[in-house]
């Protein structure tokens, strides 16, 4: 069965996924850059970017891993891009320029209806304005038998986890300090972590990884009955 994955997400040691006064200069917020760094070093990582070079060993392992078998991405207009509010029109098509490296299908959470735009080497962003739930159908579907990726940022990652739909999620903890932004375990009051357990924590000398798995309901108890 197809699953909803979240990989390679992170976040400070005091629990912060984007630092303060994000902009279209500075998406990730004041300090965020570091929170990716890691990714960077990596072999994989490089590859991504066009470069040689990079670390092999346990955080390129899950560089990797945040590949393999997706067939298509959801995330929110803020992972997107900066615009807020109606489009006004079909200038941005995302961070990644011409050729951005999902090449498959990725749907973008929006409140505002817009048409689908395809770029080269064969992603198509496809902007959902029904909701949560119809973004991963629509994302299953379009994954024909392969996993969904959530790729964020932290409110698109709340709003599922709130509606259990997560059924991996992989924390990568920098050990930088940010004091302030978006926090990723936040605002959780009408259910969020609850069902999920951490199934792995390793970690090298540049991050920590966490795993956490959607526990699986456990079937009804029948009462026993005394002859």
């Amino acid at each position: 069965m197809s699953k909803l994955r979240v990989h390679n997400f992170s976040i400070s040691l005091d629990g912060y996924a984007a630092g303060p006064t994000q902009s279209l200069n500075n998406p990730l917020g004041v300090g965020g850059h570091g929170l990716h760094e890691w990714v960077f070093a990596t072999r994989t990582g490089r590859q991504m970017m066009g470069l040689d070079g990079g670390d092999e060993g346990l955080d390129d392992e899950f560089v990797a891993q945040g590949e393999v078998g997706i067939g298509a991405t959801i995330m929110g207009r803020n992972m997107f891009g900066p615009i807020r509010g109606p489009w006004g029109g079909d200038q941005w098509t995302g961070w990644w320029g011409d050729n951005p490296p999902y090449h498959h299908q990725v749907f973008v959470l929006t409140h505002h209806p817009r048409a689908s735009i395809t770029l080269q080497g064969g992603t198509t962003f496809h902007f959902v304005d029904d909701g949560i739930e119809a973004a991963l159908e629509r994302a299953l579907d379009a994954a024909d038998g392969h996993d969904v990726r959530l790729g964020g940022g932290v409110a698109t990652i709340q709003q599922y986890l709130r509606a259990g739909l997560i059924d991996d999620l992989h924390v990568v903890i920098m050990p930088i300090l940010l004091g302030s932004g978006e926090r990723l375990f936040d605002h959780f009051d009408s259910g969020g972590p609850d069902g999920y357990q951490c199934v792995e924590f390793v970690a090298s000398p540049s991050a920590a990884h966490v795993r956490l798995s959607r526990t699986p309901p456990q079937p009804t108890q029948g009462h026993s009955h005394l002859p």
